[in-house]
């Protein structure tokens, strides 16, 4: 153990100073030493150095690491002055400090101290306990933040220090002096209000809304006096004072304990106050009740003294102990000063955002939006332990924060105030750290978790615990430092963990248990953390989850102050804090304005002027460092060089702890593991601090730690940076970017949450001098360093990165000072910074501006959901490159609005601004109005989903029109009236640059166009300069869709319409205008310039409404078309500058054609056609004479659609009438006019008399269809007339088409149609379609078709047709010689193909699925054998059978061949394909027979001409039983022409295989046989090749696949027959071995012209092989062998490599797949060498290997003929 630490610590204590009197040194040197310490406390921070390693929280009493965690930060909400939102009082170095230094103060030297700057060492007991207490430590910092005083309390009544008597009795006689002090007599009561009245209006005057909040908390609301808003805040607190004085002791005394919990007064002030409220004067009987109400009985004993025990510890350790007092001190000492605390801030989320985080679907519309307002709402610290939650129900509090933000001090300043008795719902109260915890390896029981790991108590331990179980509901627990304990991201409590009380369990199991409910159930747990990502124990638990926030303006203004209180350096030090943003945005996190009060301490003084503050966190450290430096050794003792010259080992000594720490997740050490030298530094410079390890049933162990983690980080970056252990390659891999969204599993995250932010600002140029000096020798290989994490930082910004990634990389970009790396990491980031539901401190701003900047592109910024107070907007405006700038949240107001105007500005690049889904209204809208004159430079504003109103959009749009380079406004989903939004179009269209207003219910968007006049013009669509300008017309569209004007607003519609001259487009559909309306704006429309349409769509149109449109369209010659329809409400007017919808040409040739002009006649321009479309309406009598009259004087009308008007009969005949005037109609449409026959007759006689018709289409099925089509050429009229009263003209030689559906028709009416159709030459396509034509209509439809002479195209369709009607189409082939393709399908469908031309072709007909059966075969075939030149006959999908087939077979001789015939899926069975195959076997004109009866049933014959040698027979899963293979047999035996055998699945058996080959016979030629059955894979190769030779030929081919049951014969016809003594002698050998002998004789015979042997998938046994070599491999005619994929034993292989050798005339060979090896391969190189005309060689899928593909390929080398290997 060194010296510097003492064998017996005290629990929580700073590390000791070397030197002190137990340690031999005189005292005139321990208080020289003292006055030289470095002051390191934190002043108003309660965390102190929670981000830099430098401080404590006020609090102080073990100035542990909770440096790390906790801080006095609360962001100011963006509206101030919002109710709820109140701050919520925060520790700092106020009275509760200042009583701690006035006590410690005493027991300094005297002689040679100043003020506030000496380290004093001393012991003394707990106050309110004569008996020893716990080992506590007290950490208590003077105002100004400079120096600390380290008091420690010990077991011992005695102390080794000089003064460790002299301190016991000063203190306990200041004890009693405060606690007289604290109790005034009941008559001072009174005066003790009014002498404290001043100073707590002084107090309440800088605390408005906090006071109004508290009024309003225990205050009626009639009560409260009326707002006034030039009412001065002091008058204001005083009137407020008055009132609740007024309102009764009670209400006086609960609002005095209620100030006193949020606010920490001084002690003078809090002691009047108290005084005033009437406590501690009461009687023993008045607090005996006064106790009953406060807090449950507790009953006598070990309980109650427990408790007092727990009280008296907390206030020791926490508190700044009232009954201790401000002693006096001498009157040469000046007083210290006083400072007030700095607010603090909570916000807070729902507990049920929390539950429903691990199953929240995406995207939940109003429900989300709804979670997202009621996210962040401010709280106090009360609202933190509500009362009336029910007993039994574990309450859960997870409080979370950055660092450096207060949360440790804030749990510290819990448990102070109830030791102070002001959370009376609490009995007792337990605070445990994480960081002490995680240092247990043993399971720990609850009882040793509160007593052994808390505070033993003095007496009956068995009988508090049991106290406790029962009443857990009045317990508070307390975990502070969640992201300390190394294990919570990846040990998970155990299912199997017992339930009782006294079972063991880890520290995280024990943790689980408590949150969860199972043990204590009933308490309450509160729980602090760094990060807000939840365990998954936490999950469903936490009831409350809240957030501490940090400093605004002016609160870092009120730290300011205090800090520089009474000081001349004060408002110098504020005015810097105004005028440099970068220092703002950092002292908006309280730990970092502790360090920048310090940096202006020290810097003022010295320097003149400006002050050149550090601008990164790793220069503040640095700066830090050097500063602590400076004052312990003098200013007079040297630079900074020798300074960090004479402390460099011990300052590498703590880099290598630091390093070594986080390497091994360790923030404790054990005093063993630290050198001697770097303890005594760090205890010098207050680097680190002395604790003890508490372990149940063993003795405190004394250890130490950083500070804060984020110091120990900066001395491990500075480790990594120096030492030369560490490469450049380890520091990349070292380098990594801290996520906000980690993943849970990540343990030990955040133990290293800013070691790349160190490692990068070590990396600027500016530290490289501190880094050389800290090296020394190796300072040669630091810029290689600082270039790898810059490179690092490249790579990163290359990469995908989420938001908070983001934010880290800008961070580090900021820190390493590199210009160019800032323009480098801005240009790889791109363009776009999505940042979501993130809180963004001004500091990340700065950050982000700052990369932002250093790009030469334009960014787009979208803070979605994003969290931004008005420090970091007033960031933002010093942003240059911004191009698009996004807002979308709830928490969008009038406050952000107005904040955000004032930073509009400075974006001079500016060109899109987002704020939607927020609550601005009129005052935020004159903020960001009065803005607008200041950016012009705006291109699309987007204010959706606010609160503006009339007055406000008008005056945006005003300022709009200023703005010369706006092309976009949204105002959707605002409070818009139908006033303002005609108010709006007024204004809009008065604009010269408006383009567009488009209004559709709450939707609102204004779009304007370029600068009206003059523009430069370019070929490729872009504005160059030095070109000639021309001038752009301006368009502007109007939309008032669904604002329900009705006919009173005609008028002004039509002011205001007439008012523009330039509109394209104007929607006022879904109105409510009536006939009325629209007959006010049809009567002015000549008078508004409309260039497109103009939308009239549900407008309640009456009949009379549409007259008035069509009357419009004859009278406005602008109006082009009009789409009309009763049914759907719509209306729409298309005009001529439409080119959208504008009408092809309508003619190919002009009005007039050059044969008809007159001599002197000018050729006509046509005019513009014009579109009718009136549908779904009831156009009848007059009102169709009237339509008809004013038709005919729009001679221009090209399209005509009069669908669904309930026309009949005689409104055809009128319009047919009305025809000859439409001269450019191109189309009519009459859909669904309930026509009857007579039209149909009526349109068809049309056909020849109508000029230029092209098709006429007739439906009078369900939904009747009749369009007229024509030409594109003018009609003429000749002079003579039809009897219907049409004009006959002259021919026209273009075809016409006639299409009949679904009418049905009458023998004779089919016999009339076809008349009059016959009358029409030019007829080409006839199409009838369900009209149930009978036989007879058939027959006089097919007796037209001759007469037809230009038909191409005859269809009938849906028509029921009969067997024997499908027989008599089947005959139209012979009565037309046109006819190409008869098809007929499913007995409905009928086409018929003609061609012109002389030249007869070949027909084909295709009957499919028409039910023919046996009876119409003879007929078919009859008919068929008629024509004499067919190609095809498809009968598949009948009905014909055995029997059909037998009969088809019959007369198969008649059809003429070569024919093709499908009998595919007729039904026909075994004894059918048998009688096919003897019709096939039988001489005669059948070359090739198909046949398969499976699921396909398919069936083709061929038949073949004359000279076609070919007949072959496929017979595939036919299943024949034995009889029917027998017969088979037999029939395949008669057919000596057979060339090709075909039979898969068939059921053939191998006897019947055999049976098969022995039958089949030819004279001469070659036959391939072909056998797949199951059988074939089975059977053995001795087996197939006896098989084989059962054959009557001589086999030319050998084929076995098994895996395919593939046997394949290649057999060539005559065969020699064998000798007679050949086969005497074979049939007497009786032995194995002569039975042998003789099979391979007649293999050998029947195989002597094998040509080619091809095996797969075979098992070669070692007699097969030899069978292979002896029978098959020499024979002379073997030209191709291919033995592969087959498993074959070594001795086989051999055999196998042997017989090749004799193979000398193959040209191919392949061995592939079986698996030889390079052992194989000498008697393969002599096979291969024994083949000199081998062409091809496969020796794939083997184990040749290197050398032996080496050596093959030298055997290959003589091979000359080789042309393909593999």
């Amino acid at each position: 153990m060194s010296r510097a630490f003492p064998a017996k610590q005290p629990r929580r204590r700073p590390l000791p100073v070397r030197g002190s009197r137990e340690r031999g040194c005189s005292e005139r040197g321990c208080s020289e030493r003292g006055r030289r310490s470095p002051g390191i406390g934190s002043g108003a921070v309660g965390e102190g150095l929670s981000e830099l390693g430098t401080g404590s929280g006020e609090a102080g009493a073990g100035h542990r690491e909770r440096s790390r965690r906790k801080g006095i930060v609360g962001a100011a909400p963006l509206e101030r002055g919002r109710r709820r939102e109140q701050p919520v009082q925060s520790c700092g170095p106020g009275a509760m400090g200042e009583r701690r230094d006035q006590a410690a103060a005493r027991l300094v030297p005297p002689e040679g101290s100043s003020r506030g700057e000496s380290l004093v060492l001393g012991r003394f007991r707990c106050w309110g306990h004569r008996r020893a207490g716990s080992d506590l430590s007290l950490l208590s910092f003077t105002p100004e933040g400079r120096s600390f005083a380290a008091v420690t309390s010990s077991r011992r009544t005695t102390s080794s220090s000089g003064y460790g008597a002299e301190a016991t009795s000063a203190l306990e006689k200041q004890e009693e002096a405060d606690h007289t002090t604290m109790q005034p007599p009941p008559q001072e009561a009174a005066p003790a209000l009014g002498s404290a009245r001043p100073q707590l209006l002084e107090l309440l005057r800088r605390r408005p809304q906090w006071l109004l909040a508290a009024c309003r908390r225990f205050l009626p609301a009639g009560a409260l006096p009326a707002p006034q808003g030039s009412a001065d805040r002091r008058d204001r607190a005083s009137l407020l004072l008055d009132r609740l004085e007024q309102a009764g002791p009670a209400t006086w005394k609960e609002f005095v304990q209620y100030l006193c919990m949020e606010c920490d007064l001084p002690l003078h002030l809090e002691v009047l106050l108290i005084s005033s409220a009437g406590e501690g004067n009461f009687s023993q009987e008045q607090e005996a009740c006064r106790e009953v109400r406060a807090r449950p009985a507790l009953p006598p004993g070990s309980p109650e003294q427990y408790r007092q025990q727990l009280i008296a510890s907390v206030l020791q350790r926490y508190s700044n102990r009232k009954a201790a007092g401000a002693a006096a001190q001498p009157p040469a000492q000046p007083q210290p000063s006083k400072q007030a605390f700095v607010n603090l801030l909570i916000r807070q989320s729902k507990a049920s955002h929390c539950r429903q985080r691990a199953g929240r679907a995406q995207g939940r519309g109003a429900e989300a939006a709804e979670l997202a307002e009621s996210l962040g709402t401010a709280m106090e610290v009360s609202d933190l332990f509500p009362t009336g939650v029910p007993p039994g129900k574990t309450r859960v509090v997870f409080l979370f924060g950055k660092a450096g933000t207060g949360k440790s001090l804030l749990v510290q300043r819990v448990c102070q105030k109830w030791a102070e008795g002001l959370l009376p719902q609490f009995l007792f109260a337990f605070l445990f750290e994480f960081r002490q915890l995680s240092l247990l390896r043993s399971k720990v029981t609850l009882r040793e978790l509160l007593f052994e790991l808390c505070l033993q108590p003095q007496d009956s331990p068995e009988a508090v615990f049991q106290f406790l179980l029962e009443n857990a509901w009045h317990t508070l627990l307390i975990f502070d430092g969640l992201e300390e304990f190394a294990a919570s991201r990846v040990v998970q409590p155990s299912p199997e963990a017992s339930s009782a009380p006294g079972a063991p369990r880890s520290i995280w199991e024990l943790f689980a248990a408590l949150c969860g409910g199972k043990l204590l159930g009933g308490c309450t747990v509160l729980v602090t953390s760094r990060a807000k990502r939840l365990p998954d124990c936490l999950i469903n638990t936490v009831d409350l989850l809240a957030e501490v926030w940090g400093f605004d303006q002016e609160r870092a203004e009120e730290y300011i102050s205090c800090h520089f209180h009474q000081h001349p350096l004060k408002e110098q030090a504020i005015a810097q804090l105004r005028s440099s943003p970068r220092l703002l945005s950092m002292c908006l996190l309280p730990a970092l304005c502790h360090v920048a009060c310090v940096c202006l301490e020290h810097l003022l003084p010295q320097q003149q002027g400006a002050v050149q503050l550090p601008q990164t966190i790793t220069q503040f450290y640095t700066k830090m460092l050097l500063i602590f430096l400076s004052r312990q050794q003098g200013e007079g003792a040297g630079g900074k060089e020798a300074q960090l010259s004479s402390h460099r080992k011990a300052i590498l000594g703590l880099c290598d702890l630091a390093l070594g720490g986080l390497e091994e997740k360790k923030l404790v050490f054990p005093l063993g593991d630290v050198a001697g030298q770097v303890q005594e530094f760090a205890c010098l410079h207050g680097l680190m601090t002395a604790l003890e390890v508490r372990t149940p049933g063993r003795s405190p162990e004394p250890g130490c730690a950083f500070l804060h983690c984020s110091l120990q980080e900066f001395f491990a970056a500075l480790c990594l940076m120096v030492r030369q252990s560490v490469g450049e390659a380890d520091l990349s891999k070292r380098f990594s970017l801290k996520s906000r969204w980690a993943a849970r599993s990540e343990a030990g995250a955040e133990l290293q949450e800013r070691l790349h932010i160190f490692l990068s600002g070590l990396s600027s140029p500016g530290c490289r001098r501190l880094l050389g000096l800290l090296a020394g020798q190796g300072a040669a290989g630091l810029q290689g360093k600082q270039e790898a994490v810059l490179q690092a930082l490249r790579r990163l910004a290359a990469s995908r990165l989420t938001g908070p990634r983001l934010l880290e990389l800008c961070h580090c970009t900021v820190e390493a000072q590199d210009p160019q790396l800032a323009q480098d990491v801005g240009s790889l980031l791109g363009c776009s910074y999505e940042l979501r539901n993130l809180r963004l401190t001004a500091l990340d701003l700065a950050a982000l501006v700052f990369v932002v900047n250093s790009s030469q592109d334009l960014a787009h910024l979208d803070f979605a959901g994003c969290l931004l107070d008005r420090e970091g907007l007033e960031v933002l405006a010093g942003c240059r490159n911004i191009q698009h700038l996004s807002f979308r949240s709830r928490r969008i107001g009038d406050g952000f609005a107005a904040a955000l105007a004032k930073s509009l500005g400075g974006m001079r690049s500016l060109k899109k601004l987002e704020l939607t889904g927020g609550r601005i209204t009129a005052q935020g809208m004159a903020a960001l109005l009065q803005a607008s004159a200041a950016c012009l430079q705006l291109e699309e504003i987007n204010l959706q989903d606010n609160r503006i109103r009339e007055p406000e959009a008008e005056q945006l749009v005003a300022s709009c029109c200023r703005m010369e380079k706006l092309q976009r406004v949204d105002l959707s989903n605002n409070d818009l009236s139908l006033r303002a939004v005609l108010l709006l179009a007024k204004r809009v269209l008065s604009c010269p640059r408006a383009a567009e207003l488009c209004v559709r219910e709450d939707s609102v968007i204004i779009s304007f166009s370029g600068l009206s006049g003059t523009a430069p013009r370019s070929s490729a669509g872009r504005w160059e300069e030095n070109e000639e300008p021309f001038t752009s017309a301006r368009f502007v569209k109007l939309c008032l869709q669904c604002c329900s004007l009705s006919p009173c607003h005609a008028k002004e519609l039509v002011t205001i319409l007439q008012s523009c001259p330039c509109l394209s487009e104007v929607d006022l559909s879904g109105n409510r205008l009536g006939d009325e309306g629209c007959s006010c704006l049809l009567e002015n429309l000549p008078g508004i310039s409309i260039s497109k349409q103009l939308n009239l769509s549900q407008n309640h149109l009456s009949v009379r409404g549409i007259c008035s449109l069509v009357k419009a369209l004859s009278s406005c010659q602008k109006l082009r078309e009009l789409r009309v329809s009763l049914h759907h409400e719509t209306a729409v007017l298309m005009f001529a500058g439409d080119r959208d919808f504008a009408s092809p040409p309508l003619r190919e040739e002009p009005l007039t054609s050059a044969g008809d002009q007159q001599p002197g006649e000018e050729t006509q321009t046509p005019p513009a056609p014009k579109k009718l479309r009136l549908t779904d309406g009831c156009v009848q009598g007059r009102q169709l004479e009237e339509l008809c009259a004013a038709l005919q004087q729009c001679s221009s009308l090209s399209e005509l659609d009069l669908s669904n008007n309930h026309l009949a009969d005689q409104g055809l005949l009128q319009l047919l009438q009305l025809l000859p005037h439409l001269r450019m109609l191109r189309s009519l449409r009459l859909h669904g006019n309930q026509l009857s026959l007579t039209s149909v007759f009526l349109l068809a006689q049309s056909l020849p008399a109508l000029e230029g018709i092209k098709a006429v289409k007739l439906s009078l099925g369900q939904r009747q269809v009749v369009e007229l089509s024509f030409w594109g050429q003018s009609r003429l009229s000749s002079s003579r007339g039809s009897s219907s009263g049409l004009e006959q003209p002259k021919q026209d030689a273009r075809g016409k088409s006639f299409w009949l559906r679904d009418c049905r028709l009458a023998p004779e009416e089919v016999t009339r149609l076809c008349h009059i159709l016959a009358a029409c030459p030019q007829l080409t396509e006839v199409e009838l379609a369900g009209n149930s034509l009978g036989e007879q209509s058939v027959e006089a439809l097919l007796s037209c078709l001759p007469h037809l002479c230009h038909l191409a195209l005859l269809s009938l369709r849906t028509t029921s047709l009969s067997p024997g009607c499908i027989v008599a189409l089947c005959s139209s082939i012979n009565l037309c010689e046109h006819i190409r393709v008869l098809q007929v399908r499913a007995r409905e469908n009928a086409v018929w193909h003609l061609g012109a031309g002389k030249r007869r072709q070949k027909t084909s007909c295709r009957l499919t699925d028409c039910g023919l059966g046996a009876g119409q075969v003879a007929e078919l075939c009859r008919v068929l054998g008629q024509h004499g030149w067919l190609a095809e006959v498809d009968l598949s999908r009948n009905q014909l059978g055995d029997e059909g087939l037998r009969c088809l077979l019959e007369c198969l001789p008649r059809v003429p061949a070569p024919c093709s015939l499908n009998l595919s899926q007729n039904r026909i069975s075994q004894d059918g394909v048998l009688q096919l195959i003897n019709a096939f076997a039988s001489p005669g004109n059948l070359s090739e027979v198909q046949a398969s009866l499976c699921s396909k049933a398919t069936l083709i014959i061929q038949l073949a001409g004359r000279g076609d040698p070919r007949k072959a027979l496929s017979l595939a899963e036919c299943s024949l039983q034995p009889e029917q293979l027998e017969e088979l047999c037999l029939l395949l035996g008669k057919c000596s022409a057979l060339t090709e055998l075909r039979s898969s699945n068939n059921h053939l058996s191998l006897q019947a295989a055999e049976r098969l080959l022995q039958a089949l016979r030819k004279e001469l030629g070659a036959l391939e046989i072909s056998l797949e059955e199951p059988w074939v894979g089975q059977e053995s190769v001795r087996g197939l090749l006896e098989l084989a030779v059962q054959t009557c030929g001589t086999i030319t081919e050998l084929r076995i696949c098994k895996e395919e049951t593939l046997f394949q014969l290649g057999i060539r016809f005559p065969h020699c027959l064998e000798k007679m003594e050949s086969v005497i002698s074979r049939l007497q050998l009786q032995e194995p071995e002569a039975k042998r002998a003789s099979f391979y004789q007649r293999l050998w015979e029947k195989c002597a012209q094998l040509q080619e042997l091809r095996w797969s998938h075979v098992e070669l046994q070692e007699d097969e092989a030899e069978l292979l070599v002896k029978a098959l491999l020499p024979l002379p005619e073997l030209r191709r062998f291919r033995l592969t994929s087959s498993k074959m034993l070594p001795a086989a292989v051999e055999l196998l490599l042997t017989g090749l050798q004799s193979c000398q005339a193959l040209e191919e060979l392949s061995l592939a797949s079986l698996e030889l090896s390079s052992a194989a391969l000498p008697q393969l190189v002599l096979a291969l060498s024994a083949m000199p005309s081998l062409r091809r060689l496969f020796l794939n899928h083997n184990s040749i290997g290197d050398q032996g593909c080496s050596r093959l390929a030298g055997a290959l080398g003589n091979m000359h003929c080789l042309e393909e290997l593999e």
